[in-house]
């Protein structure tokens, strides 16, 4: 551990403290960018970036750099430390990752996934919120719909979502908003880009009951977690943890229906939902219109 961490704490951000870290470290080793690119295998000019704070770097540069200077885990709890000052809300450092992914997947295991929710579900969602005022529900449809842009837009993410048989069972509390809801879950069962499938209550016990578990693939090839569940979150970018959940989603894909009966589910749900055939479809937002919205956000 190096002698004079504490010396540098409480007068330097812990971004800081791990650039000075970093430099010191290689300074003391006698090494230069170069040599050290050869060890770790990572560009230069990003460890020279480490070093002077320009970039926050990654779990997996900082255990190179830990290996290569034999500090333990000293390098990667300072990133950790790092990350949690940075990003405090850890909701918030998930939306600004997402926008990095190039594909999703996502098991929801309580409600119907934010990117193929209409403005009616979402209206009734929030409206459970006692704490959001009126403004702040508004505010928070206006982001929920601008993200859709993410699956819908021009070049969309690939998405691929495992829906709980809990979450289909669960309508809303109008008829109509519930039968527009299904009518888009269907629509979207048609997209290239989207693959829905249900999880029946007969796949029984598993390993995210009570969870739900969003996996994205950033476009340096990177994939990371975020988990809800009970009134807790947790954003996940440690490589095991996050393979880990990985298989396990994958366990899940392999015990839901396939993509063809998840839709016909789909259908015959909607054909059960009290006066389905009669009823106009309501003033809510389909998918289509909140792609129109979306080219705005």
């Amino acid at each position: 551990m190096p002698a004079h961490r504490s010396a540098m704490v409480g007068c330097a951000s812990a971004k800081r403290i791990l650039a000075a870290e970093l430099a010191r470290l290689r300074a003391a080793s006698g090494q230069s960018l170069g040599t050290l690119s050869d060890l770790t295998t990572y560009d230069r000019a990003y460890l020279h970036k480490l070093e002077t704070g320009k970039s926050s770097g990654s779990p997996e540069v900082l255990a190179a750099l830990d290996a290569v200077y034999g500090t333990g885990q000293h390098l990667q709890e300072l990133w950790e430390l790092a990350k949690n000052e940075a990003h405090p809300d850890k909701y918030q450092r998930f939306m600004e990752r997402e926008r990095q992914a190039t594909s999703r997947k996502q098991y929801s295991f309580s409600t119907i996934p934010g990117l193929l929710q209409t403005e009616g579900y979402m209206q009734e969602l929030m409206g459970t919120h006692l704490s959001h005022s009126e403004e702040d529900r508004a505010r928070l449809i206006a982001v929920r719909l601008g993200r859709q842009a993410m699956v819908l837009g021009n070049h969309p993410q690939h998405y691929r979502a495992i829906l709980d048989e809990s979450v289909l069972r669960r309508p809303t509390k109008d008829d109509q908003v519930w039968q527009e809801q299904l009518r888009v879950l269907i629509e979207a069962t048609k997209m290239p880009s989207i693959r829905i499938q249900v999880l029946p209550f007969s796949a029984g016990l598993h390993g995210l009951l009570g969870d739900s578990l969003t996996l994205l693939r950033l476009r340096t090839g990177k994939l990371i977690a975020y988990m809800e569940g009970n009134r807790a979150m947790d954003l996940v970018e440690e490589p095991d943890r996050v393979e880990q959940l990985d298989l396990t989603y994958d366990l899940l894909r392999d015990a839901a229906l396939p993509p063809g009966e998840s839709a016909q589910f789909l259908r015959h749900l909607l054909e059960a939902t009290p006066s389905a055939s009669d009823s106009p479809h309501p003033g809510g937002r389909s998918l289509q219109l909140a792609k129109v919205q979306s080219e705005q956000w």
